[in-house]
């Protein structure tokens, strides 16, 4: 599953964009480089019922940004993404949907 994947089923699993999840994430304190990953995957867990793989995905995200690296855009199997910067708007409004 490739990046940008993971965040768009996080968004059809929980009804909110990567964006607003992050905005949540930064009122409980979850925020930056410093995040400690297991506090974060509870959370989710608990509140929206994700499980590991994908509440990954939102740390990665939590402390790096949207920026991911670009080794895998453009190449072939199932962790490839179209763009080293992923999309947190949702999927509505997503470029090319």
């Amino acid at each position: 599953m490739s990046f940008q994947a993971y965040l768009d089923t996080i968004e059809k699993k929980t009804g909110l964009t990567p964006r607003e999840l992050l905005d949540k994430a930064k009122a409980r304190g979850f925020e930056g480089p410093g995040v400690k990953a297991s506090e974060v995957i509870t959370w989710l867990a608990e509140d929206y019922g994700l499980g590991r793989g994908h509440a990954m995905a939102l740390v990665h995200v939590i402390k790096n940004g949207p920026k991911i690296d670009s080794k895998h855009v453009g190449s072939t199997g199932s962790h490839r993404d179209e763009s080293d910067t992923l999309w947190l708007d949702g999927i509505a409004t997503k470029p090319g949907q």
